[in-house]
C-alpha cells in the first residue's frame, strides 16, 4: 500500500476578512480533501506523525487556527471561542468550491467536527474524533473567573506593548514545557512536530524562543454542551459514518460521552469506537500506527479512489 509522504505538501493561505488561515495540503489536490483541525493550543503539526501512514491517493489539508500556528490572529476586542471556530469549516468549503467536506479532529478540532456535524449534516461526509467527542465539563466556576482576568490581562499587554515579549526559555526548555503541560502526551522527542510552528527567535535573548501564537488562546471561552442538547445534536448527525478513537490513559471520553455515543451508534453499521492501549490524549501524535491501523480502514471504506471532483 503507498501513503502519503510527509515531506510533500503545498502551504496554502485561505483568505479570511482578518488575515488568512494557514494550511498544508498533502497528497491529492483534484479530489476533495480530509479537513484536518488541531487541538486547542495546538497547530497543525500535529498530525505529522500520521499523514505518512494514510493512504497516497487521499488528499489531506491540515489547517492551524486563527490565533495558532501561522495562521493571522482574530482582531483586538475579538474573543476566542470554540462557537466562533465552528464557521472556520464552512468558510474553508467556500473557499475551495467545496459541497460537501470529510473532517478529522483532534481535541478542540473534535468538538468543532461534531458540531458542525449536527449542524449541517448533509455536507459532512465523515468524522474522525481523535480522543474526543464533547468538550470536557469545567467544575471549577473559579476558573472561568480566572480566565476572563488573565484574558483581559494579555489583550492590554497587546495592546500598549507594556511587555513587547511572552516568556522565552531555550528550545529544550520548551519541548520539556510542552511535555510537562500536556502529561507526557506530547512527549519530548516529538515536541519539535508542534513547536516549528508556534515559537519565534527572542529579540531580548537570543539563544531563547517565545511561544507566538496569541497569548490570548490560553483564555479561550469552552462551550458546553449539556447532556439534553448533546443527545439532540448526536441524533441530528445519526448514521453518519463516524469514527472514535480514544486514549486508554485519557479523560477526554468519559461517561458523560456514553448517551452521544449510543445515539450516534444506533442502527448505524458505520459508527465506530476503539480505544488504544497506553493512549494519552495525543495519541494520534504518540500512537500514530495503532491510530492508524483504526483510520486507514475506515477512510478507504469511506473515500473510494475515485470521489467527487473539486
Amino acid at each position: 500500500m503507498e501513503t502519503l509522504s510527509s515531506s510533500s505538501f503545498v502551504d496554502v493561505k485561505i483568505p479570511a476578512p482578518w488575515g488568512y488561515i494557514s494550511g498544508r495540503w498533502y497528497g491529492n489536490r483534484t479530489d476533495r480533501p480530509i479537513l484536518a483541525i488541531h487541538g486547542w493550543l495546538d497547530n497543525l503539526g500535529t498530525f505529522e506523525q500520521l499523514i505518512p501512514l494514510l493512504p497516497d491517493y487521499i488528499g489531506m489539508l491540515c489547517i492551524d487556527l486563527p490565533g495558532h500556528g501561522r495562521s493571522s490572529r482574530f482582531p483586538a476586542g475579538v474573543h476566542y471561542n470554540v462557537y466562533d471556530y465552528v464557521f472556520i469549516i464552512p468558510r474553508v468549503m467556500k473557499e475551495l468550491g467545496l459541497s460537501k467536506v470529510a473532517l478529522m479532529g483532534h481535541s478542540l478540532g473534535g468538538v468543532m467536527s461534531f458540531m458542525y456535524a449536527a449542524m449541517a449534516p448533509s455536507t459532512v461526509d465523515f468524522v474522525i474524533s481523535l480522543d474526543v467527542l464533547l468538550p470536557r465539563r469545567i467544575e471549577d466556576p473559579s476558573k472561568l473567573t480566572r480566565d476572563i482576568e488573565g484574558y483581559m490581562v494579555e489583550e492590554k499587554r497587546q495592546a500598549d506593548g507594556t511587555q513587547p515579549e511572552p516568556p522565552s526559555f531555550t528550545l529544550s526548555k520548551m519541548r520539556n514545557v510542552l511535555a510537562k503541560s500536556s502529561n507526557n502526551s506530547i512527549p519530548h522527542n516529538l515536541a519539535d512536530h508542534m513547536l516549528h510552528r508556534q515559537v519565534a527567535k527572542s529579540q531580548i535573548y537570543p539563544e531563547k524562543v517565545y511561544f507566538s501564537r496569541d497569548g490570548r488562546v490560553k483564555f479561550y471561552h469552552i462551550f458546553d454542551i449539556e447532556n439534553g442538547l448533546a443527545a439532540e445534536m448526536a441524533r441530528r448527525i445519526q448514521k453518519k459514518p463516524y469514527l472514535v478513537i480514544k486514549g486508554s490513559l485519557s479523560p477526554f471520553v468519559g461517561p458523560r460521552c456514553d448517551e452521544a455515543m449510543s445515539i450516534l451508534s444506533q442502527d448505524n453499521p458505520h459508527f465506530e469506537f476503539y480505544e488504544v492501549e497506553g493512549g494519552k490524549h495525543h495519541v494520534h501524535l504518540h500512537a500514530a500506527k495503532e491510530c492508524a491501523r483504526y483510520i486507514v480502514p475506515f477512510i478507504r471504506k469511506h473515500i473510494p479512489s475515485q470521489s467527487s471532483k473539486l
